[in-house]
């Protein structure tokens, strides 16, 4: 199958960062079908020559073991082209339609990595210039848009232009292996399946957490902050994963049906309850690693009295009938303690105890999804307290590390994800109705923000963020995992 992937912003940070790594690798794995063209747009004034030159640079900055060979990389080189665009001018598509014409390939993959506010400029030019052919597919990056009436916005525009099925909204957790590990625990064993529901669980904890401050992109996070840039995505897809009933088939739309209930089915907020129950917070200076970072209001593109906030603690609940009742706290920021993303399920204690224990938190499951990749299942096992020759329990602990067992080379995200829009997989992409219902629910907290006198709690870099998290999971007689 002949493909053309037209990568436009093909100069940016997320071409140099993530695409093109992950392109190599598909081509070094041979993965990447055979008979493909990848034509980088931009701007800049750049030969085809002059291109493959750029990107042959940028490789430096990939980790040692991900950059390519001289010879490698002139086989890959072989696949580059460069066309100059300025997307706002029809007569450069016209004039990337004649490279398309040229070899006329079985599937054009369009993937958009601009800034969002060229979404619609894009696609409504790619029709105009004829370009949005039934072989031709869009991917479009994250953030879409910036709330709910722009989200619509863009999505309206695309779906006049592209079929529901020829759009790829990428969200990049979702290639996770770890992620797909999660899907693989709940709907290819029956283990858990008996007790996933509110009986057995007592409260649910979803963190993703950074070490890495915003770094140059300052002046992007100011009209960002971490409730769009993460929760609003990432951390509800890692909810809906978790909370989601068995799909009927492994086919995306029955996937993506069985998401969006789980959206739909989010407590909605009261004024009390945002509050009470949203925690938004910004790092100060601190030290990371045993080095001093200066404070996000210092850094560079960041407004110094800026109320942007880089730390989101929040609770809600899934009113249904499996989890009514069960809290899901959602965690996630930069300056952190650690990098550090996983699920923590803790489940209910016995009934009636019969040993002597004094281990509050008895059976606990950990979903690691990054830095590492597996399980943790946490249980009480009999021990021995010579001093009183009596029995007792102590916790005990099972791994199970998914990079030690199929080896840490395996299919990055963006590897896996730019091999299924080439391929035509949906599963993994996540559909319009599913990316407004989230946005809807997000919606209140930042109408709530807006009018929030107090503005983001200062915690330390190098912490685990501002002691309020603490106290409103604590309201409800439970820590988070790290503090147990």
């Amino acid at each position: 199958m002949s493909f053309d992937l037209v990568l436009f912003g093909g100069t940016g940070d997320l071409a140099w960062r993530k695409l093109m790594p992950a392109l190599f690798q598909a081509f070094r794995h041979g993965t990447l079908p055979e008979g493909g063209r990848i034509i980088g747009v931009g701007r800049d004034d750049l030969s085809c020559d002059q291109y493959r030159a750029l990107i042959r640079s940028r490789f430096d900055n990939v980790e040692l073991a991900k950059r390519p060979n001289d010879e490698e990389f002139t086989r890959f080189a072989a696949l580059l082209e460069f066309v100059r665009m300025d997307l706002s001018k029809p007569d450069d598509y016209a004039r990337l339609g004649i490279t398309l014409e040229q070899r006329r390939a079985d599937t054009v993959v369009m993937y958009v990595a601009t800034a969002p506010n060229l979404f619609t400029t894009v696609c409504e030019q790619l029709a105009v210039a004829g370009l949005n052919t039934a072989k031709t597919r869009v991917v479009l990056e994250k953030p879409l848009g910036h709330d709910l009436a722009s989200n619509r916005a863009i999505n309206d525009t695309v779906r006049r232009v592209f079929g529901e099925r020829q759009v790829f909204r990428i969200d990049h957790y979702l290639g996770k292996p770890a992620v797909q590990n999660l899907f693989a625990l709940r709907f290819g064993n029956a283990l858990f399946e008996p007790l996933w529901r509110r009986e057995h669980i007592a409260n649910i904890q979803i963190t993703i957490a950074e070490e890495l401050g915003v770094e140059k992109r300052g002046a992007f996070y100011e009209t960002t902050g971490a409730l769009r840039d993460m929760v609003q995505n990432h951390a509800l897809q890692l909810l809906c994963a978790i909370g989601m009933e068995p799909p009927i088939n492994s086919h995306a739309d029955a996937i993506r049906d069985e998401k969006l209930k789980v959206l739909r089915s989010l407590k909605p907020w009261t004024a009390e309850a945002l509050a009470r129950d949203v925690i938004r917070g910004q790092y100060a200076a601190g030290t990371i690693a045993g080095t001093p970072v200066e404070a996000y209001r210092e850094e560079v593109g960041v407004d110094p009295q800026s109320n942007t906030e880089t730390f989101v603690a929040l609770r809600t609940e899934i009113s249904n009938w499996r989890w009514a009742g069960v809290p899901f706290y959602i965690r996630t920021g930069k300056r952190l303690a650690g990098r550090d993303a996983r699920i923590v399920v803790n489940f209910r204690p016995t009934p009636h105890a019969i040993f002597n224990s004094q281990i509050d938190v008895a059976n606990r499951l950990v979903i690691n999804l990054q830095p590492k990749d597996g399980l943790e299942l946490h249980l009480l096992a009999q021990g021995q307290d010579n001093r009183r020759n009596s029995q007792t329990l102590a916790p005990v602990q099972l791994d199970l590390d998914f990079d030690k067992r199929f080896g840490i080379g395996r299919v990055g995200a963006y590897e896996r994800l730019l091999l299924d829009v080439i391929d035509g997989r949906l599963n993994l992409f996540v559909r319009s109705d599913e990316q407004e219902e989230a946005w809807r629910w997000v919606e209140p907290i930042i109408e709530h923000w807006k009018n929030d006198l107090q503005g983001p709690r200062l915690y330390a870099a190098g912490t685990w963020g501002p002691s309020a998290a603490s106290a409103m999971i604590a309201r409800d007689g439970y820590c988070w995992a790290e503090e147990t």
